[in-house]
């Protein structure tokens, strides 16, 4: 159903929704869990390093885009789940397809760090 809320409140709702969501990830998913404690660890070493604000952006922003795509992973993966315990091809493919843009991500991170740093 959609929502009837305008304006402010609606900015409230989608951020209390989104919040909710968040939250969720973090209680079902382990990885989740790992990225943001990886990030908390990251963020520090990103604001002391010695590089120009452009590649401090990068690195921040790689790092995101692993969230990010995780959690749109996860999603993927609970409308699998909803739509039935049953194997089916195409439920094997979205997942799989999860999957390889969560590797990208993470390997697009490394890239990006290995590039800036070395």
């Amino acid at each position: 159903m959609k929502s009837a809320a305008k304006g402010v409140n609606r900015l409230f709702y989608a951020s209390k929704y989104s919040w909710q969501g968040l939250v969720a990830g973090c209680r079902s998913e382990a990885a989740l869990r790992q990225e943001i404690l990886a990030i908390l660890i990251l963020l520090p070493i990103i604001i002391l390093l010695e590089v120009s604000a452009a590649e401090r952006a990068l690195l921040l922003i790689s790092c995101v885009l692993v969230l990010i795509v995780e959690l749109l992973n996860t999603a993927i993966e609970t409308i699998v789940d909803r739509i039935g315990d049953d194997y089916h091809e195409l439920s094997g493919k979205a997942k799989d397809l999860g999957s390889a843009a969560v590797l990208i991500s993470l390997l697009t991170a490394i890239a990006t760090w290995l590039i800036i740093l070395c």
